[in-house]
């Protein structure tokens, strides 16, 4: 076969066959991927969707299929998200930048023709820079897996073969930055060091370590994300959440946010810090391979009743910026970590915790991570090109 031989095709993501057609490309690849996880058919097909994914209020995508003798070869999205724009250089975006993502590849031809699409797609509308992959958002799937590949990703965590590897770097992208997921046994207690630092906490009576409370859910869910909003703001990669992404997410994550696995850090009252872990809805969706019908469902509906989950995520964490490079800030994150270690082992029978993704660079969630004898488990990159 030759380079000639491939027919991109512009897909119409307005409609429900064009994002169909898409996600469909998508999971056949997630099928072929060993240790890949099938995610719900719906939800992906949402996500594209620009009448209910407030994403696209901000933003604008075309996505792509590579097809060879008419059979899909590959398929990859251009997006430009305004509020990038917006950012400062210094943080990963800025003016210019544009984002390339669900990227799939048969081959090198194909990876090389998809790229060469949205790299065109992008520098039609003014772009002189593209990042990915970021399939769309930085709080959904950011990066590639560059290690890590030997076993399942937890929830809301990409997994790619390692071949798409070369064919990216080969196309003339470099790494602009590394993302780390960290992992560890929480059926043992935390190092000494640690426990007398929660210890020192807990007979501090300024400091109230509580859960998200259900009857108050909304509220506390708009606390939790003004934190992250002012925690992560330096951040490379940081982008703000808009209230209708508020609104969104926190109505997606509800049924994943439960009291034993959330933390809220007050100081005299006031919300300061906040973790956020989520039992890994990855081990019922591989049971049920990513498919609700015929009796997906029920094990789903049982699962969310009771998420007995062998491994839970931290995602999202934050202590107010005013609080950073203090003793108190890791003295938080210590206390809410043990005390949803505790929680998780004794209600959901969890034995393994992950955490990430953690920037390379972000040396105090890199020590809070060494301290508490967590080791690196998957790499993702993040590449950049100049158009």
């Amino acid at each position: 076969m030759t380079d000639a031989e491939i027919v991109i095709e512009p897909v119409d993501g307005k409609t429900k066959a064009g994002r169909a057609a898409f996600v469909d490309v998508g999971r056949r690849f997630a099928d072929e991927t060993p240790n890949s996880v099938p995610q719900l058919r719906s939800e992906q097909l949402e996500l594209l969707d620009p009448g209910r994914n407030p994403l696209f209020e901000h933003a604008e995508a075309e996505l792509f299929i590579a097809r060879r003798g008419g059979k899909p070869v590959g398929r990859i999205a251009a997006c430009i998200d305004r509020i990038m724009l917006e950012m400062r250089p210094e943080q990963g975006f800025g003016p210019g930048t544009g984002i390339f993502g669900y990227f799939d590849a048969e081959d090198r031809p194909a990876a090389e023709a998809l790229l060469a699409a949205a790299e065109d797609w992008l520098r039609t509308r003014g772009m002189t820079r593209v990042l990915g992959p970021i399939s769309l958002s930085m709080w959904e799937e950011p990066g590639l897996l560059v290690a890590g590949h030997d076993h399942a990703p937890t929830v809301l965590m990409g997994h790619h073969p390692a071949r798409y590897q070369g064919y990216i770097e080969g196309a003339g992208y470099e790494v602009a930055k590394r993302l780390f997921t960290y992992e560890l046994d929480v059926s043992e207690d935390f190092p000494p060091l640690v426990r007398r630092i929660v210890q020192s906490g807990r007979r501090n009576p300024r400091i109230r370590i509580r859960p998200v409370d259900h009857a108050n859910y909304t509220q506390d869910v708009r606390t939790v994300l003004h934190i992250l909003n002012d925690a992560w703001s330096n951040n490379w990669g940081f982008v703000p959440f808009t209230e209708r992404e508020i609104e969104y997410g926190a109505k997606k994550l509800k049924p994943l946010v439960r009291e034993e696995l959330t933390r809220i850090a007050e100081l005299d009252g006031k919300p300061v810090a906040f973790m956020l872990a989520l039992p890994d809805v990855n081990e019922p969706l591989a049971r049920i391979g990513g498919k609700l019908f015929p009796f997906g469902w029920i094990t789903m509906l049982r699962w969310l009743r009771k998420p007995r989950a062998r491994t839970a995520r931290v995602p999202l964490m934050g202590v107010l910026k005013e609080f950073h490079n203090s003793r108190l800030a890791s003295q938080l994150a210590f206390m809410m970590i043990s005390d949803i270690r505790e929680d998780t082992t004794r209600v959901n029978g969890t034995t393994r915790g992950e955490i990430g993704w953690i920037l390379d660079d972000n040396q105090g969630m890199i020590a809070i991570a060494d301290t508490i004898e967590s080791t690196i488990n998957r790499e993702y990159a993040i590449y950049s090109k100049a158009l």
